[in-house]
C-alpha cells in the first residue's frame, strides 16, 4: 500500500546535486543521536521517520491551528536566490541547523523544471538547451505548490532527473511545515512567487568559485563531460546570471556574501525567524480547557443506546479491579458495536439483487465513487438493512490507543485501508504534538473513520482532523469514533468541525485538574497494553501481545 509520511522534510530532487538523501533531510531534536534505519515503529523507540539510508528522531509539531480548527498564521517562507553553485543549499542547511526547530521543509526549484519535448530533449543531450532561463521552469505549478504548502496543506513534489532531463513517474508527498526554505536560481523571477516569500535572501559568491563548484558537481553527480559543462556555462549560465539573477539582488532583504561560511549573516537570519515563530505560537489545549460549555450536546454526536449490554460492558472496563485480559476482551466487544454503528452513517443507496433462489431482494449499498465498478466485498447487517460496501473506506488510528480499534474495523470492512497518526502531549507545554503520520495514497477520495480510545479536551482529535483536512479529505466524510468522551471534547470537536460525525459509547461530564475524563476509564493505552506496572496485568502478556 502506497502511503504518505509527514515529518520534518527537506524536499529536493534526488538528482539535484545536493548530496542529501532523496527523501530528504530531517531535523532531530537538539542532542538526539542518529541511528541506522529501522523497519517499523515500536513502543520502545521514540517517534521517527525512516528514509532510504537513515533514521532520524523527530520533534513533535505543535498545533498550527486555533480552537476554531483554522490556521491563523501561515508557515514562514524563506526564499534563497543566487547564481548556480553559489552555495544556496549550504546556506539553507546552515539556517536549518541553527534554527533547531521541528518541521522544516527545504524545497528546491530544481524539482520544477518543465517537461521537455523530444526536440528539447535532443538539445539538452547536446548541452544546447537553456536550463538557466525563466522559461525553463514551471512557475504555475511551483507557485501553486508553494502556496498550498504555506497554507499547511499536503502537496506533491515532482522529482526531476538531471541525467535523463525528465521527471520521475512517482512524485514525493510532503506535508507539515512551520518554516519553508525555498531555494533556486530564479527564486525572485516571478511576481506571484515573490508574494509568497516572507524573507528574501541573496547568496553572493565569486563567479570563479561558482564555476569550479559547477564543474565538480556536473561531472561527478550528473554524468557530464568537462567540455559540455564549460560550453553550457559560457552559452547559458553566465549570461543568465548577468541578465536575470544578479539584477534580482536588489529585491533581497538580506545579502549573504561568501555563502555558508558567513555565520554572522546566518545568525541574524535565524534570530529574525525565531521572532516570527514566537508570534505564531498557539496554546490550543489551554483555550479548550478554559471554555465553559453550556450548550446542549451537538446533533452530530451519536451515543450508543445505553442498553443492559452496553451498560454491562462499561461496568467491566471502568472497574479498576478488572484484569487485563478481561479488559481487552470486553473493550473489543464495545469497539465492534461502535464500528458497526459508525458504518451506518456512511451514505448508501437502494439496490436490488438476486438471491440464490432467483428472487429479487431490495437492499442498500454504499454510495461511494466507483461503486458500480467494484465487486461486492462485504455484507454488513445493520438492523433491517443490508449494506454493500465498496473499497472507499479508510480507517485512521490515533496512536497508540486508537490502534486497538483497528481489528474491529477490519472485522467488518474487508481489505480496508489503514493510516496512522502519532500525537503525543508535550509534558512542558501540555499541548498535543504531531510526531508521525502514515496515510494511504489519495485518501482525499475516501470516507475516513478516525479512531481514538478516549477524548478529553478534544485537542488530539482536533489535530488529527486538521491533518486529514490538510490532506483534502472532506470534512463531512470524517467520522470520529471513540469509546469514551468528555463533554468538553465533544463540544470542542463539534465547534471547530461541525460537519464531522462523532460516535461514542458514553459521554462523561467533567475533567479533573490533570484533564483526565471523570469518572472515566483510566489510561486506556496502559490498561490495554499492560504498561501501567500492575503485576496482575503483566501476567496477561502471554495471552495477547500488543503491537505498536
Amino acid at each position: 500500500m502506497e502511503t504518505e509520511c509527514g515529518a520534518i522534510l527537506s524536499c529536493r530532487s534526488s538528482d539535484s546535486g545536493s548530496g542529501e538523501d532523496s527523501l530528504d533531510r530531517l531535523l532531530p531534536p537538539a542532542g538526539a543521536p542518529r541511528r541506522k534505519s529501522a523497519t517499523s515503529l515500536s513502543k520502545s523507540e521514540p517517534p521517527l521517520l525512516r528514509t532510504g539510508t537513515r533514521t532520524i528522531y523527530t520533534a513533535g509539531r505543535p498545533p498550527w491551528y486555533d480552537e476554531h480548527g483554522m490556521q491563523p498564521k501561515e508557515a514562514f517562507v524563506i526564499g534563497l536566490c543566487g547564481g548556480s553553485a553559489s552555495g544556496k543549499t549550504t546556506v539553507a542547511n546552515k539556517i536549518i541547523e541553527a534554527l533547531d526547530v521541528p518541521w522544516v521543509v527545504l524545497l528546491s526549484m530544481d524539482s520544477f523544471y518543465k517537461v521537455l519535448s523530444p526536440e528539447e530533449q535532443a538539445l539538452a543531450a547536446s548541452n544546447d538547451y537553456n536550463f538557466d532561463h525563466p522559461a525553463a521552469f514551471d512557475f504555475e505549478l511551483l507557485v501553486a505548490t508553494l502556496r498550498k504548502l504555506k497554507q499547511g496543506r499536503s502537496v506533491k513534489i515532482p522529482v526531476y532527473d538531471f541525467t535523463t532531463h525528465s521527471r520521475h513517474k512517482d512524485w514525493k508527498n510532503v506535508y507539515g511545515a512551520s518554516v519553508i526554505i525555498f531555494e533556486g536560481i530564479m527564486s525572485f523571477a516571478d511576481k506571484g512567487l515573490l508574494q509568497l516569500l516572507d524573507m528574501k535572501i541573496f547568496v553572493d559568491t565569486d563567479s570563479d568559485i561558482r564555476l569550479v563548484r559547477r564543474l565538480r558537481r556536473d561531472i561527478t553527480e550528473r554524468g557530464r563531460d568537462i567540455e559540455g559543462v564549460i560550453k553550457q556555462y559560457n552559452k547559458f549560465v553566465k549570461p543568465a546570471f548577468d541578465q536575470y539573477i544578479e539584477p534580482a539582488m536588489r529585491l533581497a532583504d538580506i545579502v549573504v556574501p561568501r555563502g555558508g561560511g558567513n555565520m554572522v549573516a546566518i545568525d541574524l537570519i535565524v534570530q529574525h525567524v525565531h521572532s516570527q515563530l514566537e508570534k505564531r505560537e498557539l496554546n490550543v489545549r489551554a483555550l479548550l480547557a478554559s471554555v465553559q460549555q453550556t450548550h446542549p450536546l451537538p446533533q452530530t454526536l451519536c451515543v450508543l443506546e445505553s442498553t443492559p449490554q452496553v451498560k454491562g460492558l462499561h461496568t467491566i472496563i471502568r472497574n479498576k479491579e478488572t484484569s487485563r485480559d478481561e479488559f481487552i476482551f470486553y473493550s473489543k466487544r464495545l469497539m465492534r458495536l461502535l464500528i458497526e454503528r459508525a458504518l451506518t452513517f456512511l451514505p448508501s443507496q437502494t439496490c436490488v439483487i438476486q438471491t440464490p433462489q432467483g428472487q429479487q431482494y431490495e437492499g442498500r449499498r454504499f454510495n461511494g465513487k466507483g461503486v458500480s465498478d467494484v465487486s461486492p466485498v462485504q455484507f454488513l447487517c445493520c438492523g433491517s438493512l443490508t449494506l454493500l460496501w465498496a473499497l472507499q473506506i479508510t480507517g485512521v488510528s490515533i496512536l497508540r490507543a486508537g490502534e486497538t480499534m483497528e481489528p474491529a474495523l477490519r472485522a467488518v470492512c474487508k481489505d480496508v485501508r489503514i493510516g496512522k497518526i502519532l500525537i503525543q502531549t508535550n509534558m512542558d507545554s501540555g499541548e498535543p504534538e504531531l510526531h508521525y503520520l502514515r496515510l494511504p495514497k489519495d485518501i482525499s477520495e475516501d470516507h475516513v473513520i478516525l479512531m481514538d480510545s478516549t477524548v478529553s479536551t478534544g485537542a488530539a482529535a482536533m489535530m488529527a482532523i486538521r491533518v486529514l483536512l490538510d490532506h483534502e479529505v472532506q470534512e463531512d466524510r470524517i467520522v470520529l469514533v471513540s469509546l469514551l468522551m468528555a463533554e468538553l471534547g465533544v463540544h470542542s470537536v463539534a465547534y471547530a468541525f461541525p460537519k464531522v460525525k462523532i460516535i461514542t459509547s458514553a459521554v462523561d461530564k467533567s475533567l479533573d485538574d490533570s484533564l483526565h475524563v471523570i469518572p472515566g476509564i483510566g489510561d486506556f493505552g496502559d490498561r490495554y497494553f499492560g504498561t501501567d506496572g500492575s503485576a496482575d496485568w503483566n501476567e496477561a502478556e502471554d495471552k495477547e501481545e500488543p503491537h505498536c
